[in-house]
């Protein structure tokens, strides 16, 4: 953008046009308060004039997210010049693309009644080349929903009110000489209370979202229909050049999530130990948990975490991203300020929700199973922390031909128990042993699945993409416990162990103790006292983390989005979330997210696709369960 704010001269009116005509981005402020943003070379160019006569908050916003967009005020001594800046830009797309559209938004009468839906008016000429755009945005208005409520549409056929509205811009000569249609949208201002001119942020955003989304689809069928240009999908005409808003934001919110890491946070040190006396107690007194020092101040981090600015953000897509993720990141602040008080586990459902009616069945259904829920072996069938340490940098070595720049770590820790990702490094326990029929699915669950999707997250031009998007647990460990199961070593002891942690926190939120969860587990579903304790553990760490339910969740979740034909690959792309992948795709099509950098080892591996392809047909947890009995 312009470092100052310049008017709308001969001079200004040119440079857009040489950077239009060379595919580059501009933006420019206007002294008037406006703004010009024209991404690249695209058919269409939305404008909003501002009333000199009266306040209309909040409208211009409506068109931050466009990928064209020119606003500016109404004064009649700026028009000839804004018509001119809009005339020259037509030409150009008419010379690229065969015709043009230029779509003018503004405010309808005042809304009095706050529960009114929200109106468009659309206003077209009544010769309109292309009846075709004019139903499909009309639809596309009509799908958009705020506060739970349909919008109504009108359709004006009128030959001169778009042009006269205001001192002409355009004339009729001009816009048939370039082939443009000049088209209007009047938007009921429900975001705005009239009298006190104050704005419903939340219903201002909400319409912004479903209303960017909405012209996309219109502007598609006009491109597709009246122009040479054949994007393949209506996602591909959002922007693809960011702000530095965004970038600042995106970095500022990186920063504070890096500056800690709520699983170390909330992780026991003392697990052994805490163990053993509790076997000495007979399994009748609470184990008594040591954790890290907290190295953060809630308040300071709280204090930098809200001075970001994200309401200069002007895609609402990438808007809304951050703002969950600021949501998700002062929970998660709080969470180690209430460390070991009862407030700790309602932050931490805050986080990951409660257990629906339906996985909760399922878990039950899963304990139900015959078979053994431990996997007891000998000492020989156990890979131990060094050994383990040797094979995770193998793997790693395997993952560095494809990216010589991963540079993951592994690390063996006294301070960690069992292992675990953190940053990107795997972390080992001094006393973990894993079974050696299951190193493969171990190495697949931390390596190929976090490490790798930390990874790809961090070659994205967000960060927010490697230091996770909100509510990024579910999809995470779905496919971790997915890629267990294409490696063939997925058994009935692991996934009972995925249950009856979907039980312990059950039990746990309905206001069972350490000690009850621990007995139910051992008496009801045949635990060993060992694994019992490590269960309940995990899920009664640092005052009640319900973290663990999300294991089972998530492989339900990614086996229904693969009887969807899902890109399983594209799941690799960081650390996205399953709530919020119609964003990523969005993304993806806007090209402002590369493909992922590593792709799992599976998919090298013939056993593995052909179990991938029977999932695609519809399989669920328990038809996989089958397979292990």
């Amino acid at each position: 953008m312009s470092k100052s704010p310049e008017t709308i001269s001969d001079k200004l009116i040119q440079s857009v046009a040489d950077s239009l005509r060379r595919n580059e981005h501009t933006r420019y402020k206007l002294s008037d308060g406006g703004r010009i943003h024209i991404d690249r070379q695209l058919p269409f160019l939305s404008l909003y004039r501002r009333p000199s006569t009266h306040d209309d908050i909040g409208t211009e916003r409506l068109l931050l997210g466009e990928p064209a967009y020119i606003l500016a005020d109404d004064k009649p001594e700026n028009q000839q010049q804004l018509g001119t800046l809009i005339e020259k830009i037509i030409e150009i797309q008419h010379d690229l693309f065969g015709a043009s559209l230029v779509l003018e938004l503004w405010s309808g009468p005042e809304v009095s009644d706050e529960t009114e839906p929200v109106v468009f008016r659309i206003v077209a000429p009544d010769d309109i080349i292309s009846n075709e755009f004019l139903e499909s945005l009309e639809n596309a208005l009509l799908n958009i929903r705020v506060n739970n409520q349909g919008a109504k549409v009108a359709i004006t056929y009128d030959k001169g009110e778009l042009i006269q509205r205001s001192p002409p811009l355009l004339t009729q000569q001009v816009l048939k000489q370039f082939n443009c249609l000049y088209i209007g949208i009047e938007v009921s201002p429900i975001y705005r209370n009239a009298i006190q001119n104050t704005l419903y942020s939340f219903r201002l955003r909400q319409l912004n979202r479903e209303l960017t989304r909405s012209l996309k689809r219109g502007f598609y069928t006009f491109v597709q229909s009246c122009t040479s240009m054949k994007p393949a999908h209506f996602l591909a005409l959002g922007r693809h050049a960011m702000t530095r808003a965004v970038f600042e934001a995106d970095e500022k919110l990186a920063k504070i999530s890096n500056n800690f890491d709520i699983l170390l946070h909330v992780t026991p040190t003392n697990v052994s130990t805490a163990w053993h006396e509790f076997q000495r107690s007979n399994y009748e007194r609470h184990p008594a948990f040591l954790y890290r020092p907290r190295h953060i101040d809630p308040d300071l981090v709280k204090r930098e975490l809200f001075a970001i600015s994200l309401e200069y953000i002007e895609d609402p897509t990438l808007a809304i991203i951050f703002s969950k993720k600021r949501e998700e990141l002062d929970r998660q602040v709080t969470m180690i300020a209430d460390r070991n008080t009862p407030r700790f586990i309602l932050g931490s459902r805050q986080l990951f929700g409660d257990i629906s009616a339906e996985l909760l069945k399922l878990a039950h259904q899963i304990l139900n199973i015959k078979g053994n829920a431990d996997s007891n072996r000998d000492g020989d069938n156990f890979v131990l922390s060094t050994e383990l340490a040797g094979l995770a940098q193998q793997e790693i070595e395997y993952y560095r031909k494809q990216d010589p720049a991963l540079s993951a770590k592994v690390e063996i820790r006294q301070d960690v128990s069992g292992i675990l990702v953190s940053k990107g490094n795997f972390l080992i326990g001094t006393d973990v042993k894993v079974p050696r029929d299951r190193i493969n699915a171990t190495l697949a669950h931390e390596i190929g699945t976090h490490i790798l999707t930390h990874y790809n997250g961090s070659q994205q031009p967000f960060r927010e993409l490697y230091a996770g998007m909100v509510n990024y647990e579910s999809m995470q460990e779905g496919l971790a416990v997915l890629s267990e199961y294409l490696t063939g070593e997925v058994n009935l002891s692991r996934f009972h162990l995925l249950a009856s942690r979907v039980i312990a926190v059950q039990m746990m939120t309905e206001g069972a103790d350490f000690i009850e969860t621990f007995r139910q587990l051992q008496k009801d579903y045949n635990f060993s006292a060992s694994t019992a304790f490590n269960i309940t553990m995990r899920v009664f760490r640092g005052g009640g983390y319900t973290k663990d339910m999300v294991y089972l969740k998530g492989l339900t979740q990614i086996l229904d989005y693969l009887t969807t034909s899902g890109d399983l690959e594209q799941l690799y792309i960081g650390k996205i979330s399953y709530e919020y992948l119609s964003l990523i795709d969005e993304l993806q099509w806007r090209q402002v997210i590369v493909p992922p950098r590593l792709r799992p080892r599976y998919m090298d591996n013939p056993d593995a696709l052909k179990r991938l392809e029977r999932l695609r047909q519809g399989l669920t947890v328990l038809d996989l369960i089958k397979e292990t009995v």
